[in-house]
């Protein structure tokens, strides 16, 4: 109930802060209203087959590169309120205390070429672990940490067009690398200081996107690879003391080498626009672990995640546009349960 609590409030700071931000694109919009006669002949202008343009899905990548020579600023923010954990057996169990994440990530991209685009992710998070059910070592029943996460870097080319039957068809090659902090985690920080995954991750996939009119359509289909990496653990070992009997000793420091699964992202999203201004957003997305193709064989338990997105996108103006959003997580295993509020920002220069 305190984290459910907390969720919705956020979502209503969230809802004034869009609405501040409509507010001044409307004055903005008035004081560049155009002339009776220019608003007749554009609204005059036939864009009845034209693809309205959007923010675009809030997780779910787009498949359109950005034009040449373009630059693009995104920042997004997230808060994360842990309600339950997936077991392996995709019951939805206790998480063991209040857990909560904060995460902003700046996405920059840039048009390097026609039908090419880069871009470049660089999350900042910050966790909260309160009213935990195992403390750590003192006693710890409550911690936080914050820093910079796994770094992203994405380049998109579009393979195909959109015509009137074939969607847009784009090639992707992203590489996320080990810049967050996952090595000599303290345990008396709950596991709040854990902010990257470990591993060097590559993936390739497609991307595509069609306007089926009133809708457009999106979806992602990725394999993902990560690289073997070694953390340190904490492990007990045993002796027998001066009385014969087995005991335990002092937590030791102890290096282990991880073998991580691949996985495969599966992602959709559709959007309608309900006005020149105002879009609804859905979004359905996913992640499943699966084997590995090259390498070690993985001694990480398999995961899963699903979860739905609802939203709303606002076109404030030719270059600037906003999107809010609350991401849910519906059914999974060996894997967080989530409810985060999200919103999304780009500007475009």
């Amino acid at each position: 109930m305190h984290n459910l609590s907390r969720c919705f409030a956020f979502v209503f700071a969230l809802v004034l802060l869009v609405s501040s931000a409509v507010g001044v694109a409307a004055q903005e919009g008035d004081a560049r209203a155009p002339e009776p006669a220019e608003a007749d002949q554009a609204l005059a202008a036939p864009v009845e087959d034209e693809c309205p343009a959007t923010f675009g899905p809030i997780i779910t990548d787009t498949a359109v590169p950005i034009e040449k020579g373009q630059f693009a600023v995104q920042p997004t923010f997230g808060l994360s309120f842990v309600t339950n954990t997936f077991s392996p057996s995709w019951r939805r169990v206790s998480a063991g205390g209040d857990f909560q994440s904060f995460s902003m990530d700046y996405k920059f991209t840039y048009g390097l070429l026609n039908n090419l685009e880069v871009f470049v992710v660089v999350p900042y998070l910050h966790n909260w672990a309160s009213r935990v059910d195992a403390p750590g070592p003192h006693g710890e029943r409550s911690a936080n940490f914050g820093g910079i996460g796994d770094v992203n870097l994405t380049l998109k080319y579009r393979l195909v067009e959109e015509g009137p039957v074939v969607p847009t068809v784009t090639a992707l090659f992203a590489t996320d690398f080990p810049t967050g902090h996952y090595r000599h985690l303290n345990p008396g920080r709950l596991g709040t200081d854990a902010l990257g995954g470990g591993a060097y991750v590559f993936t390739t996939g497609l991307n595509f996107s069609k306007y089926v009119k009133p809708f457009i359509v999106y979806a992602n289909l990725w394999y993902s690879m990560g690289t073997d990496y070694t953390i340190t653990e904490d492990r007990t070992g045993f002796f027998w003391d001066e009385n014969g009997e087995l005991a335990e000793t002092d937590p030791i420091p102890t290096n282990a080498r991880q073998h991580p699964r691949d996985f495969v992202t599966v992602n959709l999203a559709a959007e309608y626009p309900l006005t020149r201004k105002w879009v609804a957003l859905l979004e359905l997305t996913s992640f499943w672990d699966a084997g590995r193709l090259f390498g070690h064989k993985n001694n990480v338990p398999p995961a899963a995640l699903v979860s739905v997105l609802p939203g709303l996108e606002y076109m404030a103006t030719d270059t600037f546009s906003l999107a809010l959003g609350v991401n849910v997580d519906l059914f999974g295993k060996n894997t967080d349960v989530t409810v985060t509020p999200l919103l999304s920002m780009v500007y475009a220069f």
